[in-house]
């Protein structure tokens, strides 16, 4: 496979994700309030998508309050800063089991199952350009905890994005899950042409070595629009690797914390730092209206009535 650089490049801004980070970083956005600023301040500094979790405003706990979503959006849209909205669909597949003797003794206060209707619950009601489907199930990190995502919950998901018009965009963490995303474009679930993340050094799926990831790109079919990213240190050298290999990239808070070593960062700065990267290279930035045109996503401005 020939690879050419890709010489305008969006940026996709994670603003805070669902990992447990807020208390590591007072620069964690919390309330659909701070999470929304966060957003807004990335897209000045650069990035054309912002990707939104939320978060328990009082403990700073990950949750899928449809509400919450809701005012993040809402708060997003009607502000004068143009930037396309995408939010996760991975919340309501955490699977914690007991211990290795009783692991259907389940860890309830860190288990989170719902059914394919209700983990799409926010996006129906939000209707966001962009969000997210994990295409797959994972050992994520040590312990008990397993991110839980079957063939046939992906399947009704995907159908759902489908039809409601959101496009999705397909978070491959192993190559398998590239497998099962073609399979699922295969059985028009998804359409074609598809919009992949590469999810890289997650513990344990796809390591964060430039073999594993040539092998992840290299399973991307051609015509579909693709981006990566790494985590912590290996954030920003996975912008410029992206861009060389011919996709796009992503930074911010969920994926890393520090501007440099000792010093923590916002998601603005994340971008900005993304973007003289990209800048040095020689590429510049495609605006919000060029990924739309792009993806053949569907703009919406204002907040949708309730």
């Amino acid at each position: 496979m020939t690879l050419q650089m890709n010489r305008k490049p969006f940026i996709t801004a994670a603003i805070t994700g669902a990992g447990a980070t807020q208390d590591k970083s007072r620069l964690v956005p919390r309330s659909p309030a701070e999470i929304a600023e966060a957003a807004i301040d990335a897209a000045r500094a650069g990035a054309a998508v912002v990707h939104c979790h939320v978060r328990d405003p009082e403990t700073g706990a990950p949750c899928r309050d449809v509400a919450l979503f809701r005012e993040v959006t809402d708060r997003i849209r009607s502000s004068e800063v143009d930037v396309v909205l995408n939010l996760t669909a991975g919340t309501g597949g955490d699977l914690t089991f007991g211990d290795v003797e009783t692991p259907m003794q389940l860890d309830t206060a860190n288990t989170d199952m719902a059914g394919a209707t209700e983990r799409m619950a926010h996006i129906r009601e939000c209707l966001p350009e962009i969000c997210t489907l994990d295409c797959g199930s994972m050992n994520f990190g040590d312990g008990t905890y397993v991110m839980t995502n079957t063939t046939e919950m992906l399947r009704a998901m995907g159908r759902m994005m489908t039809e409601l018009g959101v496009k999705p965009e397909i978070e491959a963490f192993d190559t398998g899950h590239l497998w099962f995303a073609k399979q699922l474009v295969k059985e028009g679930v998804l359409d074609d042409p598809a919009l992949v993340q590469l999810c890289m050094g997650i513990p344990w799926g796809a390591p964060g070595d430039m073999n594993t990831f040539m092998a992840m790109v290299n399973n991307v079919p051609a015509g579909w629009t693709w981006s990566a990213f790494s985590l912590g240190r290996d954030e920003m050298p996975y912008v410029a690797a992206a861009a060389l290999a011919g996709g796009n990239v992503r930074v911010g808070l969920e994926d890393n914390l520090y501007l440099e070593r000792g010093v923590m960062a916002t998601n603005a700065q994340l971008v900005e730092k993304a973007a003289n990267i990209l800048a040095n290279m020689g590429a510049s930035l495609m605006t919000p209206q060029e990924v739309r045109d792009q993806l053949g996503l569907v703009k919406r401005d204002m907040p949708v009535p309730a």
